[in-house]
């Protein structure tokens, strides 16, 4: 049985636990967040090691629950946002991936192009939810994907509203070497810094192919309460339809869509 290390490392040892169904039940959801294609009934059997009859009511219950769906081609299992979304950010008792649902999509249909929700997670720039443009061509992301903070429009919109100690910690860690991924990466700090002020002083950030060639990407970070940001909205699209002349245009419309979350938020 290939499990992670927090978990038991056999089916007989999890009915040592104090509740073995919790366990097993767990020990399938990790199995299925390391096959982003799903796995069918037989596959996680094998892989498991527990019955096939456990396996098939595992995975309709975790289908019941909303963590798991399957696939209508090949009846493979493959994990929902819903992890994601019980541990994203939270406004008192709100979630922020549910508040920003309806302004995502409409942001979508505003712009016509792929909208992104990001938040920030160990050091990085991960995605929690997206919306795909409605363009024949288009930039696209994966769910849960994680990249450089300072390398796109959404983590600078984060790192730039994080207080002094936070941004030296930052540095001090994933920060400390800043990879550069094309001509336009911003790897020296004092770059960095540079752009983090003027972020600051616009209100929005840009990604003029910093970490993708090709690609350009407009952010507005999302606030609470206390004006901490808590995550970022982005909008991204090739550079033939986002040229920096539209840079300001974009980012009205994405502080439109934080401005409706913040408004959710807030209930």
């Amino acid at each position: 049985m290939n499990l992670s290390a927090t978990l038991p490392d056999s089916a007989s040892s999890m009915d040592q636990m104090p509740s073995p169904t919790g366990a097993k039940t767990l020990a399938m959801l990790d199995l299925l967040s390391r096959h982003g294609a799903g796995l069918t009934v037989a596959e996680a059997t094998r892989r498991s090691g527990f019955t096939q009859n456990l396996v098939f009511r595992l995975l309709k219950t975790l289908v019941v629950m909303g963590y798991a769906t399957q696939r209508d081609d090949n009846k493979a299992y493959v994990l929902t946002n819903r992890l994601l979304e019980l541990t994203g950010p939270r406004s008192g008792e709100r979630s922020l991936a549910l508040c920003a649902h309806e302004a995502l999509r409409w942001l979508r249909d505003e712009t016509g192009e792929t909208i992104q929700l990001i938040i920030e997670a160990g050091g990085k720039s991960l995605v929690l939810e997206q919306f795909r443009g409605t363009h024949p061509l288009q930039v696209c992301g994966e769910v849960g994907m994680r990249v450089p903070l300072y390398s796109c429009a959404p983590g600078k919109a984060i790192l730039a509203h994080w207080g002094e100690e936070a941004l030296a910690a930052w540095f001090r860690g994933r920060g400390k070497t800043l990879k550069k991924f094309t001509a336009k990466t911003l790897s020296r700090r004092e770059d960095l810094l540079r752009e983090l002020d003027s972020i600051r002083r616009l209100g929005y950030a840009v990604d003029r192919a910093e970490g993708v060639e090709g690609i350009h990407c407009v952010a507005v970070p999302i606030f609470d309460d206390y004006r901490q940001p808590i995550g970022a909205v982005t909008v991204m699209a090739p550079i033939n339809r986002m040229p920096e002349e539209e840079f300001t245009r974009f980012a009205q419309c994405c502080r439109e869509s934080t401005d409706r979350i913040e408004r959710k938020l807030r209930g």
